[in-house]
This record gives structure tokens, sequence and C-alpha cells, in this order.
């Protein structure tokens, strides 16, 4: 019992901290998607490297969602290195 109580509060430091660095990082995948879409409107195709950019945060994301709901033990970014699930699809 006492060691699910001590996972709980470090969820919850996990959910503050990694919470934190998963939002600014999401602002920043935003902003990179919103570039990647304006140029598949003009150009007629994907830039391969911003849609590479944009997954680790989306892999990061769904780790995240996992833990909190405790699904998982895996921790996030930044207790854990950062993963790439999927790989750019044409």
């Amino acid at each position: 019992m006492k060691k699910e109580r001590k996972e709980g509060w470090m969820r919850l430091f996990v959910a503050i901290v990694s919470g934190i660095i998963l939002k600014l990082w999401g602002i920043v995948v935003l902003i990179v998607g919103i570039i990647n879409w304006l140029i598949q409107l003009f150009s007629s195709k994907r830039n391969r490297g911003l849609a590479n950019f944009c997954e680790p945060w989306n892999t990061e994301m769904y780790k995240y969602t996992r833990y909190l709901t405790a699904v998982s033990n895996k921790r996030p970014f930044p207790f854990s290195d950062v993963e790439r699930m999927s790989k750019y699809e044409r």
C-alpha cells in the first residue's frame, strides 16, 4: 500500500513537470503543423521533415496520457528517452 501511495505522488510530480514541457513543446508543434499545412496547400505535398519533427511529441503525449491514467508505468519525457512510435507515411 505504501509503494502505491508513493507512486501516486510521483505521478503527480511527473504530471506537473512533463505537462509543462509537453504544453510548451505542443505550441511549437502546432506552429510547425500549421506551416506544414500551408506548404501542403500551396505545393500539393507534405513536408516530410516537418511531419517527422512532430511525431516524437505525438508519442510522448500518448505515453503521458497512459502514465497519468495508470495504464502504463512507463514515464514520459523528461523522465525517459524521447521515442517515436511511427514513421512518415505517404
